[in-house]
């Protein structure tokens, strides 16, 4: 990561309904991003072909499909992802299913990110849901879990990454969604910080989507995050 300009940092989600759509915007948005991110949404719209036609042309790109089943489909799942190129793909931070996502991924540079609690839920929800521990237990006990099993790193809160990264060192790429600029709507996020923040607060890259995808002119949305991001980690 420390070799990853300011533009490397920033990864735009293209939360968009369908492969057209997500092109287009890729095409607006140029050479002011070198990595997007496609969900659930959009790969079951023709993402996956997106998806290698965009590492084709040099971007990077970081599959989120939050994989979490029996370990067999989870390892063979993975190595498939591993083919396309793909630079991240995330899993659901148990054992199991991050140790078989790290062996579907062997012998190909594909990085696993386990996904520690959502950046939608707060203590109140994981209650409802039936969990004992709060976010921040429940965060931590999964950081370290993935560590453990031999995965890459963790998606997290940016509200979270001080604490984590003082707990997990240098192991862990720590990728933070929920980030909003200032001034921005919050939307469906409950934890939520600025780009400038979560660089500072130790994150190693930023997951952006409405308020960039969304935004007037996307380019320059996506331009100024960058500034930000550049201003915050310079030493």
């Amino acid at each position: 990561m420390a070799s990853d300009t300011a533009r490397d940092r920033l990864i735009v989600a293209l939360d968009v309904p369908d492969a057209g759509q997500a092109r287009a915007l890729v095409e607006r948005l140029g050479d002011s991003v070198s990595f997007y991110k496609l969900g659930m949404e959009i790969v079951y719209g023709g993402g996956l072909d997106l998806a290698s036609r965009l590492v084709g042309e040099g971007k990077r790109v970081f599959l989120d499909l939050k994989l979490h089943d029996i370990p067999t489909t989870v390892e063979r799942a993975t190595a498939q992802i591993a083919r396309i190129g793909a630079t991240f793909l995330t899993v659901h931070a148990y054992p199991q299913t991050l140790a078989a996502a790290v062996a579907g991924k062997a012998g190909s540079s594909l990085k696993i990110l386990g996904v520690t609690v959502m950046t939608s839920y707060d203590n109140a929800d994981l209650a409802a849901a039936g969990y004992r521990s709060g976010v921040r237990e429940t965060v931590e006990r999964r950081a370290l879990q993935t560590r453990d099993a031999g995965a890459d790193g963790i998606i997290l809160s940016a509200a979270e990454v001080a604490e984590l990264r003082a707990l997990v060192g240098a192991d862990l790429l720590l990728v933070t969604p929920g980030i909003r600029p200032a001034g921005s709507d919050a939307n469906d996020q409950k934890r939520i910080v600025t780009p400038g923040e979560a660089i500072r607060a130790g994150a190693d890259y930023l997951v952006v989507g409405r308020p960039v995808t969304a935004a007037g002119d996307p380019r320059r949305a996506a331009e100024a995050i960058v500034e930000e991001i550049a201003a915050a980690s310079a030493p």
